[in-house]
Parts: C-alpha cells; sequence; structure tokens
C-alpha cells in the first residue's frame, strides 16, 4: 500500500487498484474531532463517541479522498458472511442492515466499514465495473466472507474471479494474533491441511496469520491478482486503532471503495 495525505487525513490506497477508475482508502486515526481513547478520526458510534463526532469524522474522511458524504453505504457488523447489494446510498435515517459484506455496480455508492484490527478485504472488478467491501475477523475468515463476496459479485454482475483485484487492507498480524485451541480447532477443520500456514508457533503460543488465510480463501475462489497490506494494527497504535493492542479501549478506523 502506498500512504497519502490530504490536509490532517492520512490514509491508504493499494497500488494495483486503478486510481482513475476506482476511488478507495483506509485511513488512519488522525486528522478527527474525537477525543481521548477515540482519538482522532474514530467512525464509529458503538464504542462510545458522539454521534456528532462521528458524523465530523465521516464527511472529513469522505471529503479528503473526493467522495459525497451522502454517498455512503454501511453495515452494522456482526461477524457474518451476510451479503448487502448497495443499489443505492444508505438512508441513514433507517438502521443499517446487518451483514458484513457489501456489493455495489453504482458509482454514486460508497461503500464503507470500520475496523480495529479485523481485516478489510476490498475487491474490484475493472471488467464489469463493480466493487465489494468485506469485514472478516477470526470469524468472517472462517466462514469464507471473502470468496462468498466474489461469488455474490459473479451471481449480481457477472464478474469472473480471475478479473478480480483484491486488497487485504491492515489488520491485527500474525505477530500479535494470539489465539486459544478453539480456534486452532476451527482453522484445522475449515482449512484442513491447509492451516499449517496459517497457525504460527511463538514461544509455545499459536497465533493465526489473517492475512495468509483471507489470500488463501481468495486464492482458493480463483482470484489471482492479491496485495496484502501487510501493516499489523497492533504494531502500529499511532496509526490505527487496535481493539486488542489498546485492550479494547479504542475507536474504529474506516474503509471505502467506490467507482469513478
Amino acid at each position: 500500500m502506498q500512504q497519502r495525505q490530504n490536509g490532517a487525513i492520512r490514509f491508504f490506497e493499494f497500488e494495483s487498484f486503478d486510481a482513475a477508475r476506482v476511488s478507495h482508502a483506509v485511513f488512519a486515526r488522525q486528522g478527527g474531532v474525537s477525543e481521548g481513547c477515540w482519538s482522532s478520526l474514530n467512525m464509529s458510534i458503538s464504542v462510545g463517541d458522539s454521534r456528532a463526532n462521528v458524523r465530523e469524522n465521516r464527511e472529513r474522511a469522505f471529503r479528503a479522498v473526493g467522495r459525497v458524504p451522502h454517498s455512503v453505504a454501511d453495515l452494522w457488523q456482526v461477524h457474518s458472511a451476510d451479503v448487502v447489494v448497495a443499489e443505492r446510498p444508505r438512508d441513514l435515517s433507517v438502521d443499517a442492515a446487518r451483514a458484513d459484506i457489501l456489493i455495489t455496480d453504482r458509482p454514486e455508492v460508497t461503500l464503507f466499514l470500520r475496523f480495529a484490527d479485523c481485516v478489510p478485504v476490498l475487491l474490484y472488478d475493472p471488467r464489469r465495473r463493480a466493487v465489494a467491501l468485506v469485514h472478516a475477523g477470526w470469524k468472517g475468515t472462517l466462514l469464507k466472507a471473502a470468496a462468498v463476496a466474489v461469488q455474490a459479485l459473479a451471481d449480481q454482475y457477472g464478474s469472473r474471479p480471475a478479473d478480480l483485484v483484491a486488497g487485504i487492507g491492515p489488520s491485527i498480524g500474525p505477530c500479535h494474533y494470539e489465539v486459544g485451541p478453539e480456534i486452532v480447532q476451527q482453522v484445522r477443520a475449515v482449512f484442513d491441511g491447509r492451516s499449517a500456514g496459517l497457525l504460527v508457533d511463538a514461544a509455545g503460543r499459536t497465533h493465526l496469520d489473517l492475512w495468509a488465510a483471507n489470500a488463501l480463501t481468495l486464492r482458493e475462489a480463483g482470484v489471482q491478482q492479491i496485495e496484502v497490506a501487510g501493516l499489523c494494527t497492533a504494531c502500529h497504535p499511532a496509526d490505527f486503532f487496535s481493539h486488542r493492542g489498546e485492550h479494547g479501549r479504542t475507536g474504529r478506523f474506516g474503509a471505502l471503495i467506490g467507482l469513478v
């Protein structure tokens, strides 16, 4: 990924995405109005920050990358592999749908989700002109939400997996993501003989590599162009909110994607 800045807003873009045809960003935590543990570009009201602060932060972020704030389509994220097709921006007077995958082919819609260690997966189809945004924590990863998004693009827009460009964004890395025996067992059950490279032994403790797991899921779904940011949110608390790194008292950074 490459880092960019517009005023006080810092964000990261995948080098493999065509910036002239698709707008996207994973935002760092600077440049907002929130204070304390949410300082400063917190994008979620679910963590205790005020609605007014979050609204201002989101509007600043959208404007920084040239997207209209009211173009937003977002979700109430629940660690699922459920898909919502965003045919228009969300009516903000209505509660967001509960799901973790958004897809659209409408340039007037900006897909937007929030993260603090979970994996942002961005998908772009340059041929069929469609995009997807996925929120994949360990549950979504084991549900293979990234592959579900690939299939949803195929079903809805006729996308071919080989045409897709995928980006795996900043999230907690294998260096910090220690998991217990129950999750280890589930990883081995889901990935079978392919789990060895996903579970890393570190001083007698087992760590899960969410980046490798989602990249493997995408490859098995037929996606060939995959860029992995390799940025650990727990390693970079000055740049990203990290639920584990900050012991649950933190905000959420945003990721967006939309067609130009």
